[in-house]
């Protein structure tokens, strides 16, 4: 389950991104809380926030692959990882001396997502050159497993410390935090990694990215899928702070405790992965992504708060049985110089599409309720789902199939 970590400077790595991602966590909810609070509990205030902070990945995020294919990615990981520090930073200094507006959030969300852009595909693509293709998809599920347990240790600790503390504590927290993924970076082996050539500077290299995707149909179909689940149907971190203030009337601590559940089921269905480890089927990632609507559907409708977590579980480990699967699929499929591009693509997909999903999301909450959201979410994954699979079908299985069922009607027609 845990071979990946036999490997030094994956050890370095993970380590690093235990710290930094409990920390990261603990401002996404200390960040949904303060909002909430300046904006006087506004949902549409907090799907702004969500959607500046995925602004950038749909403008630009492009662009961050081709980054990650032409530069070292460990120095580039370095550089980012600074500048998100910087970032959680302003805030906490914000927030502590009081002076905090909703526009400050505004401002940092969307700066902390310009560092996205570049930091996620490389981060991505970085895990085979620490890892190779052999390991890959064991490292790929493992830091998924440090990921969810940091998102069940975060949202917990922010909910005490916002409680007892306020949010502006919480911020700084995070800023030390990458202190931890600066030192992993710096105490790597160069000699014992396996960076792919970095592709020369040319004109033309994010079309010929997108040129290569568009030719694969199998690549095509994981993203369609993938960003219609992420548009709709990921806005948890969004729909259970509402749910939680607003549906069940409880405080910062619940919300908290609420995050945690999905990221245990999330923790889960990533161990599960890790323990399987081997290179993801269609059957599977499909699988995955209808489970997640239907669960998100019935969490939805949950009578109570307790109802409400205990569901969050099953939710989180289809959630993560689908999205480990999808990351894996593309990064295995690819041409090593492509890499960056494509998981640049992925990731644009996967998290620059909620700018169009969050705010939406958000006022129709305000509007209708936390629960038609959630509920809106599940149906459209489910639907997509289905649709991928039909569309997944090779047509030459189909042809027959076709043809067995027109030939009784030809027989009775004559």
């Amino acid at each position: 389950m845990f071979r990946s970590l036999r490997t030094r400077n994956y050890r370095l790595f993970a380590a690093g991104q235990v710290v930094s991602n409990t920390g990261t966590w603990m401002q996404r909810v200390a960040q949904d809380w303060l909002v909430l609070d300046l904006a006087h509990g506004s949902g549409t205030a907090l799907g702004v926030t969500t959607g500046l902070q995925f602004l950038p990945l749909l403008l630009f995020g492009l662009w961050g692959g081709v980054v990650a294919d032409r530069y070292p990615k460990r120095r580039v990981l370095m550089i980012t990882q600074i500048a998100m520090g910087a970032l959680a930073l302003v805030l906490g200094v914000l927030a502590v001396t009081g002076t905090a507006q909703v526009w400050h959030v505004y401002v940092l969300a969307f700066g902390l997502g310009l560092a996205t852009v570049v930091d996620n595909p490389t981060r991505q693509s970085f895990v085979i050159e620490m890892v190779g293709r052999r390991d890959l998809p064991n490292a790929i599920a493992l830091n998924s497993a440090t990921f969810n347990g940091a998102r069940l240790l975060g949202p917990a600790v922010a909910g005490v410390l916002i409680a007892v503390l306020g949010t502006g504590p919480v911020f700084l927290v995070n800023a030390a935090s990458f202190g931890a993924v600066l030192f992993g970076l710096y105490a790597m082996r160069q000699d014992e990694l396996h960076p792919a050539a970095p592709v020369k500077r040319a004109r033309g290299q994010l079309r010929e990215g997108l040129r290569y995707v568009r030719g694969r149909r199998d690549l095509l179909l994981v993203l369609v899928l993938v960003g219609f689940v992420a548009t709709f149907g990921m806005n948890f971190q969004m729909t259970t702070a509402l749910v939680a203030r607003q549906v069940f009337h409880t405080g910062a601590s619940s919300f908290g405790l609420a995050s945690s559940m999905l990221a245990l089921g999330a923790l889960i269905g990533a161990l599960l992965a890790a323990r399987r480890a081997t290179r993801p089927r269609l059957r599977l990632l499909l699988s995955g992504a209808l489970l997640f609507g239907v669960l998100e559907v019935a969490t939805g409708l949950m009578p109570t708060y307790w109802s409400f977590l205990v569901l969050l579980v099953p939710t989180g480990i289809a959630l993560m049985t689908f999205t480990t699967a999808a990351n894996a699929t593309m990064q295995l499929s690819v041409a090593p110089e492509m890499r960056g591009r494509v998981m640049g693509l992925y990731m644009f997909v996967f998290l620059g599409t909620n700018p169009l999903g969050a705010p939406a999301v958000g006022w129709m909450a305000e509007q209708f309720g936390p629960r038609l959201s959630i509920v809106l979410g599940g149906v459209v994954a489910v639907l997509t789902t289905l649709a991928v699979g039909v569309l997944a079908v090779p047509r030459e299985s189909i042809r027959p199939a076709l043809a067995r069922v027109r030939r009784p009607r030809t027989a009775e027609g004559g």
